[in-house]
């Protein structure tokens, strides 16, 4: 049975809101991943179809959030960077920290920041882990990153899921060097849509079709698929049922939690 978001929280539960936007109740933390809580419209070179299942006051009070990116409106808007410079905990890449400026914390990829949970169980580490936000041979940026700078984040603790949130990851490469360095992942939240952007890498996926989500998930072992980040804006190509087919095609069905945004999935197997 789900349960709709509200300010209490849940033992171990994960919602999405629409787009990117991800909620994570876990070790008696509320974290919030890519806040997007701007209404429907254009957004400089995008279009916003849809605004999100619940807002920042029926999302109630956060413990930390996590940034993907924040130069594409898709995973940072206006009221969503508001949110996030306003929680306690802000944490995201590098350059992003420097460009949003305090109270954000740069994370390095493989580098790790720890939270007190709020269960009595010690420390929640949240482990920054690489992206490509596009085709690996895909223009760079000055620093040497396709599209720009884009982290993906592990959740861990003692006696809990290990929760993966991919960002908006393009490539099966880095899916399997995070399966590599760091295990099997027990739930993965993964950004899927196949977006695209005429004027970008000739139209290819910036992020992950739903063929490469179903290996993605293959090769991380996960137990539960929890997809985002695929509806809600007028450039993603691929939505729920382009992510069912594909996963049917590749048996791995039992995987997918899905709920309508806003409900709760309880993250048990």
């Amino acid at each position: 049975m789900t349960h709709r978001i509200g300010p209490s929280r849940q033992t171990c539960a994960i919602t999405v809101l629409g787009g990117p936007t991800t909620v994570i109740d876990i070790g008696g933390l509320r974290i919030v991943a890519d806040p997007t809580f701007d209404d429907p419209g254009p957004k400089s070179y995008l279009t916003k179809l849809a605004g999100p299942a619940a807002s920042e006051a029926e999302t109630g009070e956060v413990d930390a959030v996590l940034v993907s990116h924040d130069l594409h409106p898709d995973n940072l808007d206006e009221r969503g960077r508001a949110f996030a410079l306003a929680a306690p905990v802000l944490l995201t890449g590098p350059a992003t920290a420097r460009r949003l400026g305090p109270p954000a914390v740069g994370l390095a990829s493989w580098t790790t920041h720890e939270l007190a949970r709020a269960d009595g169980g010690g420390r929640l580490e949240v482990h920054a882990l690489p992206a490509v936000h596009g085709p690996q041979d895909g223009a760079r940026d000055e620093d040497g990153h396709v599209n720009c700078e884009v982290t993906g984040f592990l959740l861990s603790g003692q006696d809990l899921p290990t929760v993966y949130v991919s960002g908006d990851n393009a490539s099966l490469g880095v899916v399997g060097e995070i399966a590599r360095r760091v295990g099997r992942v027990d739930v993965a939240v993964l950004f899927i849509g196949a977006a695209r952007v005429p004027a970008k890498d000739r139209g290819r996926a910036l992020t992950l079709t739903s063929e490469r989500a179903a290996a993605a998930a293959a090769v991380l072992g996960a137990q539960i698929v929890i997809p985002a980040h695929y509806d809600g804006w007028a450039h993603f190509t691929e939505g729920r049922a382009d992510i069912d087919r594909a996963f049917d095609d590749a048996g791995l069905t039992s995987l997918l939690r899905e709920a309508e945004h806003g409900e709760w999935i309880a993250l048990s197997a």
